[in-house]
């Protein structure tokens, strides 16, 4: 089926594509790289099969938007959910459970051989899938796409804003996300879901990192942030909830919000921020939380303010058929928010 014969009124038809959609990656202006990966995930497990609950509930979604229109028009292309990626995965997971189950009972992961051999390997895999969403997402920048990244846990998007801030060094993350993800190689995994915004500021040379819905941190993340120059702005979620509860407008905290962020935006969306109705199977979730229509209102706020939204990755859902379908609303509308003019 051509775009030309597709009918977006029809019922959405299972094709293999996100969405349903009849484009391929030559047509599309904005390609998804899925990463099934969940090694690190320091609870429940099941986000490295997110890519494809997602994709499975696509088809459910109905496709014109409100606040975006008919933007799917411009071409939405998921590439294939990689296999091989997918067994690293499942593989590494298997030793990084022992590890942790070792670690929760007291063990000393100095010296214990088992957990010391197996962090080396965990560290060296994950460091593979970095370098391979790297080489990916930079591969498909030469290519002129827009890009988007879709987990997988959160420790997955490392590589593409590496890439992007190769073409854009001075750009701004919002954070939509239960936890500040701050910690130094958590349980000993370089490359923990914990860490990747800890190794995001070490690793490129982003400008500003805005926190919103923040809700579970350690006194160290706190303290990391409150010693960083400025460059990370955590708008905490009871914090929020005091201003809601006060009188304040959610529009006047968005533009608060708004005001801290660069001009070019990265949106890093951890669907943990959300209250955990949304997705009760997400690997850490989080009693509070953000609704969606609020979430989406700050993103649109990030839009009318004139800055730019140039990439965004979503993360952390769950493998029930209700968090795929939930993530595929989510992930349908961040797609509006990188393609509608």
């Amino acid at each position: 089926m051509s775009f030309q014969d597709f009918n977006p009124n029809d019922i959405g038809v299972s094709n293999g594509n996100l969405f349903g959609l009849p484009c391929n990656f030559d047509e599309s202006e904005l390609v998804i790289i899925p990463v099934p990966w969940d090694v690190t995930v320091s609870y429940g497990g099941g986000t490295s099969k997110g890519p494809q609950a997602i994709l499975d509930a696509s088809t459910q979604v109905d496709l014109y938007d409100l606040d975006y229109g008919n933007f799917w028009q411009r071409g939405i292309f998921m590439m294939e959910i990689s296999s091989e990626i997918q067994n690293l995965s499942k593989k590494h997971r298997v030793l990084a459970v022992e590890i942790i189950k070792l670690l929760e009972s007291g063990v000393d992961p100095k010296t214990n051989a088992i957990i010391l051999a197996n962090t080396e390997k965990i560290n060296a895999v994950c460091e593979e899938m970095r370098h391979w969403v790297y080489e990916q997402a930079s591969k498909y920048i030469k290519h002129g796409k827009k890009l988007a990244l879709l987990g997988g846990d959160h420790s997955t998007p490392l590589g593409i804003i590496q890439a992007l801030s190769h073409e854009f060094p001075e750009m701004g993350i919002l954070q939509i996300d239960a936890h500040c993800d701050l910690r130094v190689a958590y349980e000993g995994f370089k490359y923990s879901h914990a860490s990747i915004m800890y190794n995001v500021l070490n690793s490129t040379s982003i400008k500003k990192l805005v926190q919103v819905g923040i809700r579970d941190f350690c006194e160290e993340e706190k303290d990391y942030a409150a010693q960083s120059d400025n460059r990370i702005e955590i708008f905490y979620d009871r914090k929020l909830k005091d201003k809601l509860h006060s009188g304040e407008s959610w529009k006047s905290i968005c533009d608060k919000i708004v005001s801290t962020l660069p001009q070019h935006v990265y949106i890093s969306f951890d669907i943990d921020g959300l209250n955990p109705s949304y997705c009760p199977n997400t690997g850490t979730p989080v009693a509070g939380g953000l609704e969606i229509d609020q979430v989406f209102y700050l993103i649109n706020a990030v839009k009318k303010s004139g800055k730019k939204i140039i990439s965004f990755d979503l993360n952390e859902v769950g493998d029930s058929e209700w968090d795929g379908n939930v993530g595929a609303r989510v992930l349908y509308r961040l797609c509006g928010t990188l393609l509608a003019d």
